[in-house]
């Protein structure tokens, strides 16, 4: 397996070559429990490779110095991705569970977060000054060197090439760590980019791995610098083991976006898009609208409305057509989210749409879970404390504003939040108090290449997209010359 990638095997992608080595596993199908295909899983050794050939490329090619070369390979990546994003949208729904039309959204992102990136190559500039007569500074720019990169399953594409982008327009050669339940969809990405005859071997590399093959990413010298999308459980593990090497670390971690929602807000606007941010990608999203902060005035309303919206939600199959939800990543997680929401009954919730998993009938077989909406009155109950990573909200009530505020701000989480009124001084008043990298008023999830993403407090360390998108790729020189100095 060196030049083909087999359609229902995966394999690593090393030096422009497929590495069939490692254990060989199963990929399912989350919506019916079907065997996909197969992949290997790598670990330290296949890591070790991909990293001796990152550092080899970057140290014995032009490519972090050929700002043209990258430029050409970026762009004509972009294309080769939307010459292909239905097929890609198509593996991703089968192997990760989401519904296509979602699929199809994530797949949206990758050419113009590409694109934008490729406009940063001819715009990222250092800076100079004449600093006294003849004495002068100039302030430059250059790639760190082997960028790793680790993805996960929840959106294999697009917070792949958010990362992967930034890092290629710097100048770096890339590692990527790709998880093995979305394995198909990983080698799909990979012969994608492998299609582009501009790209030199070796400038990308992937490994489809878990902890052992992420552990040695992250420890290895020749990899300065990490982005890693995942929970903060592991980005705080992460943090510890690359301190040795002083590692600059870009992380992206969990959420638990509220939504703020006070009595003039209209409510059947609302509501839906509510909805919305709770069931797309199965609530298996960083900013999954996981708590919903209701004014008194209007609780009974948003109960009654927002209950019967989620019983209503249709789940079944990712590919069918008609479906509100598909299926969560796997069986194991649909146990784990159930046994998180029947702890918070336990503890007190209270219980406005139980949801939960399906048992019987035709979509047994598959890792479904229904919409669950608890009313809670502790901001410490673990449910509201904890990323559920799934669809489970709670409904928190409010009197005045200052404690909408307090509310929101109760967790160690600030990703992202949601603020529902038609009062623009209030918007903006409680936007400057709610400690979250991304606010939205009256939507949720409106994401621009040329903005800034990332959190607050334990949700993220540096930013992704926007002005700050090469920064965790770059090392920054300061160069003092004299060279017009009088009198020498």
């Amino acid at each position: 397996m060196t030049s083909e990638i087999e359609k229902n095997h995966a394999a690593h992608w090393i030096n422009g070559e497929w590495i069939d080595k490692g254990v060989k596993k199963e990929t399912m199908n989350p919506s019916t429990g079907e065997v996909l295909g197969t992949y290997v899983e790598g670990g330290k050794a296949e890591m070790e490779q991909a990293i001796q050939v990152a550092k080899e490329t970057f140290k014995s090619t032009d490519w972090k110095t050929n700002r043209e070369l990258r430029h050409q390979v970026l762009t004509e990546i972009a294309d080769a991705f939307e010459a292909r994003q239905e097929e890609l949208a198509t593996m991703i729904a089968k192997e990760n569970g989401k519904l296509l039309g979602e699929a199809q959204f994530e797949v949206s992102f990758v050419k113009p977060n590409i694109r934008f990136c490729a406009s940063k190559i001819y715009n990222e500039y250092g800076r100079s000054a004449e600093w006294s007569a003849g004495k002068y500074s100039l302030l430059i720019k250059e790639p760190v060197g082997v960028a790793g990169i680790s993805t996960p399953w929840n959106s294999p594409a697009a917070l792949l090439v958010r990362s992967l982008a930034p890092a290629l327009a710097a100048g770096c050669t890339a590692v990527l760590k790709m998880p093995g339940q979305t394995a198909l969809s990983n080698a799909l990405i990979a012969e994608i980019i492998a299609s582009v005859e501009s790209l030199p071997k070796g400038v990308v590399n992937m490994v489809i791995g878990e902890r052992e093959a992420l552990q040695t990413l992250v420890e290895h010298p020749d990899v300065p610098t990490i982005s890693f999308t995942g929970s903060t459980t592991t980005g705080r593990a992460l943090m510890k083991e690359g301190a040795d090497e002083l590692k600059l670390l870009g992380l992206e971690l969990g959420g638990k976006t509220p939504h703020i929602v006070f009595q003039d807000t209209d409510i059947d606007a609302c509501l839906p898009v509510v909805e919305k941010s709770l069931t797309v990608f199965t609530g298996q999203f960083c900013m999954t609208g996981s708590r919903i902060l209701v004014h008194k005035d209007i609780a009974d309303e948003v109960r009654e409305k927002l209950s019967k919206r989620l019983e209503n939600v249709k789940v079944g199959n990712a590919i069918d057509s008609g479906n509100d939800m598909g299926a969560m990543i796997d069986k194991n997680s649909v146990e784990r989210v159930n046994k998180m929401v029947e702890a918070a009954i336990d503890n007190g919730a209270k219980v406005l749409v139980r949801g939960g998993p399906i048992n019987d009938g035709e979509l047994a077989n598959g890792a479904f879970y229904k919409p669950t909406l608890l009313e809670v009155n502790d901001s410490q109950a673990d449910i509201v404390q904890q990323e559920v990573f799934g669809p489970v909200l709670t409904l928190q009530v409010f009197d005045t504003e200052r404690e909408a505020i307090e509310m929101a701000n109760a967790t160690e989480y600030g990703l992202s939040a949601c603020i529902w009124t038609k009062d623009l001084d209030r918007s903006f008043r409680v936007a400057r108090e709610v400690e979250a990298g991304t606010i939205w008023f009256n939507d949720w999830a409106v994401m621009r290449d040329e903005f800034e993403e990332g959190g607050y407090k334990q949700s993220s360390v540096g930013r992704l997209r926007g002005q700050s998108t090469l920064e965790d790729f770059v090392e920054v020189k300061h160069i003092v010359l004299q060279p017009g100095v009088v009198g020498q």
